[in-house]
């Protein structure tokens, strides 16, 4: 009997964060990229900071995928990037959402909902320059910023993970 081996799909997703202030009303945007279809998705929070616009984007791309998947995931975002490839968000997990056993690591909300995707997908976090005219990661931006000055703004609740 020959065994069957389920080859994920390989997807593209590209992603920024915007904050008008910091903190301050901030949005995200996502594109999606896979066989040469595009997917676009964008949102935004009332009071948030930039920093959780870039992890929230990293979270809505992946969630939105709706089987694991092998992903290649571009940010601008080196705290979002270094994070992940680094291994601190395991290290601020490990030690009980502290940094150093005593300051608390920002953002775990967010870090667990990522960590949660990065067990259901395989992937790889890429770091590309901002504002450099990248056009997807431009794209991602006009999409942030856009979901800022569109009004509707949810609620960043920054429930903490203990």
């Amino acid at each position: 009997m020959t065994e069957t081996v389920a080859v994920k799909k390989t997807v593209n997703i590209y992603t920024d964060g915007a904050c008008s202030g910091n903190p301050g009303p901030g949005g995200f945007g996502v594109v999606l990229e896979f066989q040469g279809q595009r997917r676009e998705l964008s949102g935004g929070y009332r009071d948030t900071t930039n920093n959780r616009m870039e992890i929230m984007a990293a979270i809505v791309g992946l969630e939105t995928l709706k089987e694991p998947c092998r992903v290649h995931l571009y940010s601008d975002s080196r705290y979002l990037v270094d994070a992940m490839t680094k291994g601190w968000v395991q290290r601020w997990r490990a030690k009980g959402w502290t940094r150093d056993g005593k300051q608390p690591a920002m953002n775990p909300d967010l870090w667990v909902r990522l960590l949660k995707q990065t067990e259901r997908h395989e992937v790889a976090f890429h770091w590309v320059r901002g504002h450099a005219g990248h056009p997807e990661n431009e794209r991602c931006d006009q999409l942030a910023t856009a979901a800022i000055r569109g009004g509707n703004l949810a609620v960043d609740e920054r429930g903490l993970v203990r």
